[in-house]
């Protein structure tokens, strides 16, 4: 690893074998409380360069100043209009647009390798206050929106991350006319499919595979029992979805969803999300090789 700096910014330069740059990123709804010092150990555990959060306080310094101290190297805020979304990064970037009814923010984000980026993180309405029919809806005008950034900045190299307060088999999430989130790579990999004679764009949704116990860690990153006849405990409401122009750079691998900030857990006894001392989400954290 090489410490370089580029029009004033910093950056560490992590190689894979074959030389691509590794960007790590974490998304974590922190669910209103001051976690600082846990994002900072898993900013430093994961060696993190793009951090984004959900139901934070973004006018607060004291995000910044902790990433940036644990890893002794500065990180850069985007601008937000927002009150609950935060986007920090290692290297320069571009707030293009954000949407208080959707809770979206949109950044576009200048790799140190020289290519660019679109980030859309996201942080949908509750399922306490939307019906599932409302949620859908709402992600057919989400998908137009980055849709529309993607045709502003010429190309479709697109990562969406956030707490979209759907599972991924929900119709938001799937329909051709919402998200378009697909489990199968494979299926992401034809770049689109045509409905009714108009053609849609595929997201890859990793996340499929983190449902249950088949991979080491947490079964989801939200945990709900409430006493309805049909309840599925554990959901997958905080997700990453991949456009195909970035399968290429995404390393289905190093998606995780992490139940330790590096020193202590996030979980409690019984093996859930420990609401008092951290958040009632888990975080994920992924990796673009570019």
């Amino acid at each position: 690893m090489t410490i370089c700096t580029k029009g004033g910014f910093f950056f560490r330069r992590r190689e894979t074998r074959n030389g691509p740059l590794v960007t790590n990123f974490l998304f974590w709804n922190v669910n209103g409380k001051p976690l600082e010092s846990r994002v900072a150990s898993i900013v430093r555990t994961h060696d993190i360069d793009v951090v984004a959060l959900a139901e934070c306080d973004p006018t607060s310094g004291a995000w910044l100043d902790a990433i940036s101290d644990v890893q002794q190297c500065p990180y850069y805020q985007g601008t937000t209009l927002l009150d609950s979304i935060a986007v920090y990064t290692r290297f320069r970037q571009r707030t293009m647009e954000e949407d208080p009814r959707t809770r979206v923010s949109a950044h576009q984000l200048f790799l140190p390798g020289g290519k660019d980026v679109v980030l859309v993180v996201a942080h949908l309405p509750s399922k306490l206050f939307w019906q599932a029919d409302s949620q859908s809806q709402l992600c057919t005008e989400f998908a137009a929106q980055v849709r529309r950034l993607e045709t502003r900045v010429g190309h479709s190299r697109t990562v969406l991350v956030g707490d979209l307060n759907m599972n991924p088999f929900e119709a938001g999430v799937v329909s051709s006319h919402g998200l378009h989130a697909t489990m199968a790579r494979s299926v992401a990999e034809r770049e689109t499919r045509t409905v009714l004679g108009k053609e849609y764009a595929f997201f890859y949704n990793p996340m499929w595979g983190h449902f249950g116990d088949a991979l080491d860690g947490p079964p989801g990153t939200y945990y709900d029992s409430r006493a309805e006849a049909v309840t599925y405990f554990w959901n997958l409401f905080d997700q990453v979805l991949v456009r195909p122009a970035l399968l290429g750079a995404f390393d289905t691998g190093s998606v995780r969803i992490l139940d330790s900030d590096g020193t202590e857990s996030l979980l409690s006894r019984t093996g859930l999300p420990e609401k008092s001392q951290a958040s009632d989400h888990l975080p994920i954290v992924f990796r673009l090789d570019m």
